[in-house]
Order: C-alpha cells, then structure tokens, then sequence
C-alpha cells in the first residue's frame, strides 16, 4: 500500500472524505505544489515533523513560513522540540518527506497549526505522497487534524 492508499484508509477511519488530486511530477515543496496548483503558496498547508518528548510533533503551516522552534515551539510546547530524521518522520507518521499530511497518522502525534492559515478560504495539504494533494478549508483542517492553533512562524 503506498502512502496516499494508507492515507486514504485513514481518513476513511475518521469519516473524512478527501477530494485529492494527483500530480506525476510531484509536489515536493510547497512551491512545487502552488506552481501545479496555480495558487500562491501561502495557501499550502506543509505539514513539519519535529522531535518531541513524548512522540512527534507535526506543525502544519502555510507554505509562505518557516517554524520558529526555539522560542515559538518552545512556548507552545513547554520544550523545543528536535529536528527529526527522514526514518524519524516515517516510524512516527507512517509517512515520508514530502508527503506527510495534516492528519492521518499511523500513531499518535501532536499537531499544531500556524494561525496565518486562518486567513484563508481554502489550503492545500499533501495527501500521503509526494504526488497528492487535497483542498481543505482552514476551519475544516482545524477540526479534523485535532490541532492547537498558534503562532509558529519565524
């Protein structure tokens, strides 16, 4: 079963259902994304894999961002998590680089979510693979991926 087939029985589990598009080239960046999308890539929803203490941590942010671990993680967190390993990230998600989504994951994560996507109708997530995306609404994307809303971003 490939990621997106794994993601896709996952989301079946929490009666999500997805309208995910695919893409042979690949989305590995968010600009990747946004360049096939057509869409400025403040709308992807990169989902960022950390080290924590008690399982990983994945912050979904928008594209146009970068995490602030130190200080910001840090605050949220009460730790500054790890940076994680490409291993790290699929034992802990069931997902690798690239394609990790928002919500899904074969264990037990903790999410938190950069309150700039707020500011937006509709994101796009990776969908289990490099090469799949999904639209989603913020609120929706909130809700469905459990997250803690906060700012991350540098």
């Amino acid at each position: 079963m490939d990621g997106h087939e794994l993601w896709l029985s996952q989301c079946a589990k929490m009666n999500f259902i997805p309208s995910p598009r695919m893409y042979e080239e690949g989305t590995r960046t968010s600009q990747e994304a946004a360049d096939q999308l057509g869409c400025e890539v403040a709308h992807i929803a990169k989902s960022i894999v950390f080290e924590g203490i008690h399982g990983a941590v994945v912050v979904i942010t928008s594209g146009s961002n970068r995490v602030e671990r130190k200080r910001k993680l840090k605050k949220i967190l009460g730790f500054k998590p790890g940076m994680a390993s490409p291993e790290y990230v699929l034992n802990s998600t069931g997902f690798e680089i690239g394609g990790v989504p928002p919500f899904g994951h074969t264990h037990p994560v903790t999410v938190l979510m950069d309150e700039d996507l707020m500011g937006y109708d509709l994101v796009w997530g990776a969908a289990g693979t490099s090469q799949t995306v999904f639209p989603i609404s913020p609120v929706e994307l909130k809700k469905v991926s459990g997250a803690l809303l906060g700012d991350v971003k540098q």
